[in-house]
């Protein structure tokens, strides 16, 4: 048996991940993908995933690709230890927590960290290659965010319902943990994983006071699941130190027009 993993140190997807493995114990062979070389759009690469991103899972040769698949995957092909409930209503409970990413929370997650840090290096490249990259861009949806995340970041109504999104998220967690240890019953499943790496970004991006101010469940929650191996291993072992100075650095000084955006909700 041999599982390959292909994937990036500060992805968010390529995090949740790692942290099912980490938690699973499981050996894999990992290969770095470097994102800014654009290495995840090689012919080598796009023929494991043809939508070019990371990470993918090879299975014995058998490629599996998107990030909560692949945590699903593990899950039914190496059942100990258990990341589900026993019960067939709270796993589907469960799962309401683990397509949030891809209801909305992903993008929102990809928009704030683009519109406060990222946006920075694109902005030192000259104006030809910007121009170069967006015209490469084939989804014309994803062009014209880039495009505002790149002329407007901050500014953009895009960023506005992001943190909107991030909001109501917040609110959502801090109620369901009123009456339980973790997000889908008393033990870290799932649905934790799915949601550790997307708080996580927003605070490296000085964000937390989202929910240390007022909402206390939200905040044990998230100390937790910081204080937990898997986590340790699956994020402590893949640091991004330039990355992750410069998100702290532009998060406290866009703080204070997140402040506004949360007043004005």
């Amino acid at each position: 048996m041999t599982l390959e993993l292909y994937h990036s140190n500060w992805s968010i997807c390529a995090q949740k991940v790692r942290l099912v493995i980490a938690e699973k114990g499981l050996d894999v062979v990992e290969h770095h993908v470097d994102l800014r070389a654009r290495e995840q759009q090689t012919p080598e690469y796009l023929k494991l995933n043809p939508k070019g991103y990371v990470p993918t899972l090879v299975h014995d040769g058998r490629p599996v690709i998107e990030s909560a698949l692949i945590c699903e995957y593990l899950e039914e092909v190496f059942p100990d230890p258990s990341l589900s409930p026993s019960d067939p209503v709270d796993r589907a409970y469960m799962r309401t927590w683990t397509r949030r990413p891809d209801d909305g929370l992903h993008r929102a997650c990809a928009t704030v960290t683009n519109a406060i840090a990222f946006r920075l290096q694109w902005l030192e490249k000259p104006a030809d290659e910007i121009a170069e990259m967006l015209a490469a861009t084939p989804d014309p949806a994803r062009r014209t965010w880039r495009r505002a995340m790149i002329e407007k970041g901050t500014e953009s109504q895009l960023f506005v319902n992001a943190v909107w999104a991030y909001e109501s998220l917040l609110g959502d967690m801090e109620t369901a943990l009123q009456d339980r240890d973790w997000l889908a019953g008393d033990s870290y499943t799932l649905a934790d994983v799915s949601l550790t790496s997307y708080l996580n970004r927003v605070s490296e991006l000085q964000f937390q006071p989202m929910w240390e101010r007022s909402r206390p469940r939200v905040t044990d929650w998230f100390d937790r699941i910081r204080a937990r191996q898997n986590f340790k291993t699956a994020f402590g072992n893949y640091p991004y130190v330039d990355y992750a100075a410069q998100m702290a650095e532009q998060g406290r000084i866009r703080w204070p027009e997140v402040e506004k955006i949360l007043e004005a909700a």
